[in-house]
């Protein structure tokens, strides 16, 4: 079984569903599963990650349902995030699924060069709404767990997984990235998206320059050195999906990505899909759900100057526009001309409602 070294693989959407698994997995998996004290009656796979080379099943078994794992990262990695999720569920009591242990005691089982690992299903999970009501309780739900995250210490064995020194970089990159696609667009510029692009990169490789100088010139070198610990974890895939309703409360499930990170870049990114989601920036949400992520764990305002300096990068554009990079006559076409101009729409939008909320924390510690 260890002999096999699992790979990513590709779904040929003529022959195969969204869920395919190739065999050779599939019979790794129910090998893994031998090493568990549990009868299993079935297995539905739930979601794959093909181009990674990852897979979740819910398992029917003689203890109930169960959730089955085969996590895509490095062995070194996945040890992290595990232990990241039995330190928030045995000394935190967090509402995050509990690791169901092997025969042997064990939390996972290295087979095929990944980890595998079984946890509880938790069958009542249900979405919350898609209104403000359900984005406040998302966001006080994420507020809690980067709480209760805050402590954790790795295995000795894990790697360590860390965003935390690395925002200057991120920065840096998105900056560097606007040349990449101010030359594709002159390469290409009998496209139809690409005068378009032309048009407005400069002034979005402006806002990350003044993003990259106004984080320099923030506390954010002062907070970072707090150290790890003390900040604790971002989920780094937090939304509607993965915060859900269930027993006694809101749950967060699918660990799989956790680092130890600033907290309100999760909060960014949450309130940045949902504004996206509504095609356009409403002040009333975005105040309403940093107040519920502040209940649960408050923000000083040191660290909401940086949270408005992260909303100030032109992140809606880059993570849209950079698919450019690898195939470029496919993408400047009329759909990426109409994408830009939603883009630039959306913008408009964000800085008008930052200029609003910019300044709510000026009289906080």
């Amino acid at each position: 079984m260890n002999n096999i070294i699992i790979e990513p693989w590709i779904v040929d959407e003529l022959i195969h569903d969204e869920f395919y698994v190739p065999e050779y997995i599939e019979k790794i998996g129910l090998e893994v599963l031998k090493f568990y004290d549990l009868q299993v009656n079935s297995m539905q796979v739930i979601t794959t990650k093909a181009d990674k080379g990852g897979a979740i099943w819910k398992i029917e078994t003689n203890e109930g349902p169960k959730s089955f794992k085969l996590l895509h990262r490095r062995p070194t990695r996945s040890m992290f995030s595990l232990g990241a999720q039995k330190y928030l569920v045995e000394v935190q009591q967090a509402r995050v699924p509990s690791i169901v242990r092997t025969r042997d005691g064990e939390e996972y089982v290295e087979a095929g060069g990944k980890l595998w690992f079984v946890a509880e299903w938790i069958e009542e999970l249900a979405p919350v709404s898609k209104d403000l009501e359900g984005a406040k309780q998302l966001c006080y739900a994420l507020g809690e767990f980067h709480r209760l995250s805050k402590g954790y210490v790795p295995p000795i064995q894990a790697e360590i997984a860390s965003r935390l020194h690395k925002w200057p970089k991120s920065y840096e990159k998105v900056y560097n990235k606007m040349n990449w696609f101010r030359t594709i667009a002159l390469a290409y510029e009998e496209m139809p998206a690409s005068q378009d692009l032309l048009n407005v990169v400069d002034i979005f490789q402006e806002q990350a320059r003044k993003s990259m100088e106004d984080l320099n010139n923030s506390g954010y070198f002062n907070m970072v050195n707090e150290g790890n610990a003390s900040w604790g974890l971002v989920h780094q895939d937090y939304g509607w999906s993965n915060g859900q309703m269930g027993p006694n409360g809101m749950w967060i499930i699918d660990l799989d990505g956790v680092a130890y990170d600033l907290p309100i870049r999760d909060l960014r990114k949450l309130i940045s899909g949902t504004m996206s989601d509504l095609f356009a920036w409403d002040a009333t949400w975005v105040r309403e759900m940093i107040n519920a992520y502040h209940e649960a764990n408050p923000i000083s305002k040191e660290l909401y100057d940086v949270l408005m300096i992260d909303f100030s990068m032109p992140n809606e554009f880059y993570k849209n526009i950079k698919e450019v990079l690898y195939e470029p006559e496919l993408f400047l076409g009329e759909t990426t001309k109409q994408l830009i101009q939603s883009i630039v729409d959306l913008e408009q939008s964000k800085w008008a409602t930052l200029n609003e909320v910019r300044n709510d924390w000026s009289g906080k510690e």
